[in-house]
């Protein structure tokens, strides 16, 4: 069965699926149907998918290559949401190509992004080794004004320190170790008040008067005597 068979296999269960939906009425059931619809779309889109990049290859078999040339995306932003991470790629004129040319892909720990013959030239970009993982199936890519936002549908809803591994590795070697000349009393006065704080009374009147002495003999200086 090739593909356009299936399309139209599918397009089949999808409508039947929607004359259930309609003649329904209790809700377990609609939930069921309409988990089975969504199910149904994915699997049509991606089997139109698959058939337009077939015919796309052997046209492309049939003409000469192109001679453009391909450049790395290297500038980009990113924001996130509870559900999402989101990858702005600023390419002007990206609106106004087919949006064949602007492909993507995504597996649970990267995603990459193929802008073919913009201006005369093809962009690529790739995010390995993402901080989390990802949905693959809910996420997608879009063409906005100049645009194309990446959304990363989080397998967690869970806040990003960064957008990769290799970023939170190198923010964690960035981070301030201990100051090598920090004054070291610093640390004794700190467990000195720790055991104060905490120590009986005659634990508190040795500290006292260990203390009152330190001071006593910083005040005299050092022993003048020969």
């Amino acid at each position: 069965m090739d593909l356009s068979e299936q399309i139209s296999q599918l397009e089949s269960d999808l409508q039947e699926i929607n004359l259930l939906l309609e003649k329904s009425d209790r809700k377990r059931v609609q939930d069921v149907l309409t988990q089975e619809k969504k199910k149904v779309e994915r699997e049509i889109a991606l089997k139109q998918q698959q058939k337009d990049h077939l015919a796309n290859k052997q046209a492309g078999d049939d003409v000469p290559s192109s001679k453009c040339y391909t450049v790395k995306i290297n500038n980009y932003g990113w924001d996130q949401s509870d559900k999402f991470v989101k990858i702005y790629i600023t390419l002007k004129g990206v609106h106004q190509i087919s949006a064949e040319n602007v492909q993507s892909s995504f597996t649970e720990r990267s995603f990459s992004v193929f802008v073919k013959d913009l201006d005369g030239k093809n962009h690529q970009m790739a995010i390995k080794n993402l901080l989390c993982p990802i949905d693959v199936q809910e996420s997608c890519r879009k063409i906005k004004t100049d645009m194309v936002l990446v959304m990363c549908k989080k397998k967690t809803q869970k806040k990003w320190e960064c957008l990769t591994q290799v970023e939170k590795q190198t923010k964690e070697k960035e981070k301030p170790g201990p100051e090598e000349n920090a004054d070291p009393s610093e640390g004794l006065m700190t467990m000195l008040k720790k055991i104060y704080s905490e120590g009986d009374d005659e634990m508190k009147r040795t500290i006292n008067k260990a203390w009152s002495e330190s001071q006593d003999k910083k005040a005299k200086g050092p022993d003048m005597d020969f």
